[in-house]
């Protein structure tokens, strides 16, 4: 049977581009691809100008003859390949997606756009139920001055995806912003925030650093390329943070009791890694090794007199301080304006001796 040269080249033509797309940044050597497509150095040279000067593969040609190399144009919209979920990854999936959007308080409408797509693929009896939730649940409230991060959160996640350095202008809480070159190396989500977090090397100082995405007020791609280290290992830096904050130091052993009221509700969650559980008397007690202590604090928080900070000593005084704040607040006597004024109408009613 004759071998339709049109149906080969454009078969050959798919995968030259899926190759190169596939790794935005990379130079490619003539001759590799040409070794890995099966065809000679001038068939791919051809078909590389070819792709190129007809726009579907954008290139930019580096060296001479002997030593040619082509690498994909940074202007390249490049996209992803197309998952094949069945029912039960789809709805993970969503259920991920609608967690995000449901956590953020600020508007991004790229995640907006994500989730909408993943619905669009979704079965039809289910699709415009879950489009018309998305559509009209719009995260704050559009009136109000809430920070749109759509177009810095699109240049990170490109940096981060495409292994190109960003530079960022960060704003931290009560100082003055500064400008960095960074490297997304992690993009990790915190529901205690209610935000997005990039961890990566920040120029200057040198150094890991983890970025808060609506405290970045402006951000570009620049044509500075990085690839991630071999000794960063995200799940470590993760496993010892509440959050995302991992701390630099030693972990803090955190030392918690629990009332009979809330420990079955306790016990239905494994909130940290390192945690451990050991019942007690009415109650349990629940410990755990955590690289920073900033995070954990509003979960302490929110149980309120059910959970007793035992250890660390500093954060149990912190704790006390602000049971006494508290006191303040809602006007109830401490234990010494209690004793002084029992004592008043004491001796109001009974005299001194």
């Amino acid at each position: 049977m004759p071998t339709n040269d049109s149906a080969v080249r454009a078969k050959r033509l798919i995968a030259l581009r899926t190759m190169i797309a596939s790794q935005p940044g990379r130079r490619w050597r003539t001759k590799e691809l040409a070794e890995a497509l099966h065809v000679s150095e001038d068939t791919i040279t051809r078909d590389l100008r070819d792709m190129s000067s007809d726009g579907s593969l954008p290139l930019i040609s580096h060296g001479s003859t002997a030593g040619f190399t082509w690498e994909l144009s940074s202007d390249f919209p490049v996209h992803l390949e197309p998952l094949h979920l069945d029912y039960a990854a789809g709805a993970a999936l969503y259920a991920a997606a609608r967690l995000l959007w449901q956590q953020q308080d600020e508007r991004n409408a790229v995640v907006r756009h994500a989730l909408l797509q993943l619905i669009a693929i979704l079965p039809e009896p289910v699709r415009a139920h879950l489009k018309a939730i998305v559509s009209e649940q719009t995260p704050g409230d559009p009136a109000s001055p809430v920070q749109d991060t759509t177009e810095i959160f699109t240049v990170l996640s490109q940096g981060w995806l495409s292994g190109r350095v960003v530079e960022l202008t960060y704003e931290p809480p009560n100082k003055s912003p500064f400008t960095r070159r960074f490297s997304p190396y992690l993009l990790e989500p915190s529901g205690i925030g209610h935000t997005l977090y990039f961890i990566g090397h920040s120029d200057p100082p040198g150094a890991l650093r983890t970025y808060k995405l609506e405290r970045i007020r402006a951000a570009s791609l620049t044509d500075q390329r990085f690839t991630v280290p071999s000794d960063f290992d995200g799940i470590s830096l993760l496993s010892r943070a509440w959050g995302v904050m991992y701390g630099d130091g030693e972990p803090v052993h955190i030392k918690l009791r629990f009332s009979q009221f809330v420990s079955a509700r306790v016990r239905e969650t494994t909130w940290h890694a390192s945690q451990t559980l050991t019942p007690i008397p009415n109650g349990l007690i629940w410990e755990a090794d955590i690289g920073d202590i900033t995070e954990i604090r509003p979960w302490i928080r929110g149980w309120g007199a059910d959970c007793e900070v035992l250890e660390p000593t500093g954060l149990r005084d912190e704790m006390i301080r602000e049971v006494h704040r508290l006191a303040l607040t809602y006007g109830i006597p401490s234990s010494t304006e209690r004793q002084e004024r029992d004592h008043t109408l004491f001796s109001d009613l009974f005299g001194e001796e």
